[in-house]
């Protein structure tokens, strides 16, 4: 069974790739010869991901399946959320991003967040949406080296390790998208 991922962000891809394991061929965009870049204009997780969902169906009239994902912090009333990668600006640095987070919460009592993951399946011609939370706090100071993002201040609740001091197996008993991807293989296994 093969799918294009409707990205080329390698971290998303590893990550998504490990939590699927052979069972699925994943084909990145690059792989698949697309060349696009897929705007991320809507107001939510779903309709952003079944947006590049559906740009890479028309082009290519295969199975295909995207993701979006979004920090969503309590005391920032959902913030950043859907626009969790441009949070600081158009460019998409995380570096900054995650100084603008720190900066806001930085007299907030309450720091609890979640990672929520929407992916956006095209199969057979249907749409289907799956989705994986984690829970967890974001603490003062970014710490580790691994992952991408907010995860060196992001920490699941049932650890005391940020994502990015986990490597991608220890990361996947926790992460978001691993939880969305396994929601994902479960409907290919049982419809295939």
């Amino acid at each position: 069974m093969e799918l294009i991922f409707a990205t080329n962000n390698r971290h998303k891809i590893e990550e998504i790739q490990a939590a699927i394991g052979n069972r699925i061929s994943i084909r990145t965009l690059q792989e698949a010869g697309i060349e696009v870049d897929i705007p991320e204009p809507h107001d939510t997780l779903e309709a952003n991901a079944l947006a590049k969902a559906r740009t890479i169906y028309e082009l290519t009239h295969s199975n295909c399946f995207s993701e979006d994902t979004g920090l969503e912090v309590e005391a920032l009333n959902g913030a950043p959320g859907v626009k969790s990668a441009r949070y600081a600006g158009e460019e998409k640095n995380f570096q900054r991003n995650i100084e603008k987070l720190l900066s806001e919460l930085e007299a907030a009592d309450n720091r609890h967040a979640r990672f929520r993951t929407v992916i956006s399946l095209i199969w057979n011609q249907k749409e289907y949406y799956f989705e994986g939370i984690c829970e967890g706090l974001i603490i003062h100071e970014a710490k580790g080296e691994q992952g991408f993002g907010y995860d060196p201040v992001f920490v699941p609740f049932g650890t005391e390790k940020t994502f990015a001091e986990m490597v991608i197996s220890e990361k996947n008993r926790y992460s978001h998208r691993k939880k969305a991807a396994d929601k994902l293989v479960s409907f290919l296994q049982n419809i295939h």
